[in-house]
């Protein structure tokens, strides 16, 4: 079995590719069973473990597969059919990694390594809902298990062991750098959040510390959007008002988990004519997007995106350079350990290869014990051709190639395995 990491990320795609490949936290389940159900023969890849990590920065795929090239085909083509986005378009995009590689690719990203906020904690919190709803949808087997346990564990370390958080701007933190820009500060200005998710909460407390001069939720759920609203002295209204409502906000920030734009052109058209032109400062950190493009195109609005307030979040990464060097060190170690126990891995089929073989050795050599014991030899004589020929078959095999093992480089125990793999089919066929 190989692992295999398959994806795109923010720095190999842009936010109008990355929202159409994403993945809703209610269909992952559902395209882990397809994605076995689909992919779990041999000649299509036999994939027997999914998992899938899909944020506003990344869609993310890992697998176990029994043949990793036809998986990668397999995958590539089932994400290009499932969310209508043709290969040629998606495969510029995408990268992958393989075994150790695909490990160290993991623990990077959770160790916030790979992230648009460098050392951000928020990828753990995504990563382990990943890894519950994998294990759920009973898409987690020794491998992926094996692989997520470790990540955790790694990016524990690395927190833990160098201030690579230290620090840092979030997402959260740069929209208010912008707003602050654009307003000089916030006192006079009203915000509305719409969503009231973990994004929108950071959002909000980050917001309410410039005292602006009143904060808005707007949710599907009132109650929901209510409960948001009472930890930062807010009014909450539906989801189902913005287009009414929005036209009283200096600064809207959305970030729902909706599949398509809930902020249209029309509706912002109408609230700068109602605004007078007055600026008004948008921030969309939602992947799908939940403005519509276009709306970049007005005057007197001001659209962020998610990889807008990346620019922002990249500034001082020099400064933090030791921490990065200290976390990449932590992460090759582990990555290290990690190859060594998929070494190990690969080592069980030639295990059950050489007790396949004494077990055979064992039987034949019972069988002309036997037959020697109803011709009515002398069974002590019998019991001692038994035992020497079978500790001479037993040892004959395995001797003439492990004799030398010890201290062989890694290629060398390589070819040793090949050997061992080519005589055990010499002697099945």
């Amino acid at each position: 079995m190989h692992l295999l990491a398959l994806g795109l990320n923010h720095t190999t795609a842009p936010v109008s590719v990355r929202e159409r490949v994403a993945f809703g936290p209610d269909e992952i389940a559902e395209t882990i069973g397809h994605l076995r159900d689909r992919f779990s023969s041999t000649p299509t890849g036999g994939i027997h473990e999914a998992a899938i990590l899909s944020t506003c920065n990344r869609t993310e795929i890992y697998c176990a597969a029994e043949d990793i090239e036809k998986a990668k085909t397999s995958v590539l083509t089932f994400i290009s059919e499932r969310k209508n986005v043709a290969l040629s378009e998606l495969e510029p995009h995408m990268y992958v990694y393989e075994h150790e590689e695909a490990a160290k690719h993991t623990f990077r990203v959770a160790s916030g390594l790979d992230s648009m906020v460098l050392g951000e904690t928020q990828i753990v919190g995504q990563m382990k809902k990943a890894e519950k709803i994998a294990r759920d949808c009973h898409g987690l087997g020794t491998m992926l298990n094996h692989l997520f346990q470790a990540t955790f564990t790694v990016a524990k370390e690395v927190r833990t062991a160098t201030a690579i958080g230290a620090n840092s701007v979030s997402l959260a933190a740069a929209a208010v750098r912008l707003a602050l820009r654009l307003f000089g500060n916030l006192h006079n200005e009203r915000v509305l959040f719409v969503g009231a998710g973990e994004m929108i909460e950071l959002c909000a407390a980050h917001f309410a510390a410039q005292q602006p001069k009143s904060i808005t939720i707007a949710n599907r759920t009132l109650e929901r959007g209510q409960t948001l609203a009472r930890t930062v002295h807010a009014d909450a209204i539906r989801l189902a008002d913005l287009p009414e409502q929005i036209a009283k906000y200096d600064i809207v920030v959305s970030c729902t988990a909706s599949a398509l734009p809930i902020i249209g052109l029309g509706m912002i058209e109408r609230a700068v004519a109602q605004r007078k032109h007055r600026p008004m400062f948008i921030v969309d950190l939602a992947v799908p997007r939940d403005v519509e493009p276009e709306i970049e195109r007005l005057d007197d609005v001001y659209v962020y995106s998610v990889d807008d307030l990346g620019k922002v979040v990249s500034q001082g990464l020099a400064s933090r350079q030791a921490a990065i060097t200290q976390a990449e060190t932590i992460i090759g170690l582990r990555t290290r350990d990690f190859a060594d126990w998929l070494r190990q891995r690969d080592t069980v089929p030639f295990i059950q290869a050489l007790r396949d073989r004494a077990n055979y050795l064992r039987e034949m050599e019972l069988q002309r014990a036997l037959r020697h014991l109803h011709h009515g030899d002398n069974p002590e004589e019998v019991l001692e051709m038994l035992a020497h020929g079978l500790t001479n078959k037993l040892v004959h095999d395995p001797t003439i190639l492990l004799r030398n093992a010890e201290g062989l480089s890694g290629e060398d125990r390589d070819l040793m395995e090949q050997l061992l793999n080519r005589f055990y089919r010499r002697h099945e066929r």
